[in-house]
């Protein structure tokens, strides 16, 4: 079974910095492509940034050059420093990540539980 915790969401004030940690645990064969998404009030879950297992990475437009996502594979743990925060930032956080497990050969699709990140205005 394989979990992914994230970390580090809060409240913080405009034009702020957070750092989310998303922590992948189990019985984990390899990470490949990992991801943000977020899902704000009322609206749909949307695609925040991805960085693939050879490190190439893709964001949203409305975060880039405001976010990076990053990962440290002896962790199994992938980051994701949000600057010059916006209350449009405001949103649950989640992770999402295709991991390989033990004794499996191919790749499953996997969720954490979300968190917080409410900006101020």
């Amino acid at each position: 079974q394989v979990q992914l915790v994230e970390t580090g969401g809060g409240l913080v004030q405009a034009g702020g910095s957070l750092r989310l940690s998303c922590a992948a645990s189990g019985s984990i064969f390899s990470l490949n492509t990992m991801g943000w998404y977020r899902q704000a009030p009322g609206k749909q879950r949307e695609f925040v940034a991805l960085i693939t297992s050879d490190g190439t990475t893709n964001y949203a437009d409305s975060v880039k050059g405001r976010f990076t996502i990053s990962r440290d594979n002896a962790k199994n743990t992938v980051y994701l420093q949000m600057n010059s925060l916006k209350p449009e930032d405001t949103a649950v956080y989640y992770c999402n990540g295709a991991i390989r497990t033990r004794g499996f050969s191919g790749y499953a699709d996997y969720w954490g539980q979300g968190t917080q990140v409410i900006v101020s205005s």
